[in-house]
């Protein structure tokens, strides 16, 4: 998922160089939604293997 945010940031910053704004804000847009989920989930998983660690014998 960071993979696509990162795609989507490229193209937005390539179409704002060639002086597509509306594209370029579409993209930005998908980008930091992409990259607010994958924070979401990447710290779900984090807090998941703190409490699901193997048990001390």
């Amino acid at each position: 998922m960071l993979t696509w945010a990162l795609i989507f940031l490229v193209i937005a910053i390539i179409a704002g160089a060639f002086g597509f704004g509306g594209a370029a804000s579409a993209a930005a847009g998908i980008a930091k939604i992409l990259f607010f989920i994958f924070l979401v989930i990447f710290v779900i998983m984090l807090i998941m293997s703190f409490l699901g660690g193997t048990a001390a014998v």
